[in-house]
């Protein structure tokens, strides 16, 4: 498939795919008799798995070890696994993160809708990393 094709099946522009493709994340692609860059599908599954590592926050380097690993065949399996495992906890941690933040924000928002009081105590709500958040004088909340 042409690198259009593949834009418009990925959702990434055809100067991403270039650049994926220059730094190393996509391996190099055929040419056709005119020199045009021919994509086989099975470039699809690669690409959706790069697009899971960035969207949970992998960076461009591991990405590229990553594919670098993976281009040399089976025998760096274990070592990809690892990268993945300690990736995994890497995400699971952010989920964590991201679980203390929704249920500050149900609180402030249950706060919105009238009821009496909230159900995360205030000195929580505005602790960010066991570091209290400054507040406006006379300890007025920054809501």
């Amino acid at each position: 498939m042409r690198i259009g094709d593949l834009a418009r099946r990925t959702g990434l522009s055809a100067h991403t795919l270039r650049y994926y493709e220059r730094i190393g994340l996509l391996p190099y692609a055929d040419r056709d008799r005119s020199g045009r860059r021919d994509y086989d599908d099975s470039i699809l599954a690669w690409i959706a798995f790069l697009g899971r590592l960035k969207a949970t926050g992998m960076p461009i380097r591991e990405m590229l070890r990553y594919a670098s690993l993976r281009a040399q065949g089976e025998a760096t399996g274990a070592t990809r696994r690892r990268m993945l495992e300690q990736h995994r906890r890497q995400v699971r941690l952010r989920i964590a993160e991201f679980s203390a933040c929704l249920l500050v924000l149900d609180a402030k928002i249950a706060g919105y809708h009238g009821t009496d009081t909230e159900t995360v105590d205030d000195a929580r709500s505005n602790d960010i990393g066991g570091q209290p958040v400054r507040t406006r004088a006379g300890g007025a909340r920054p809501d």
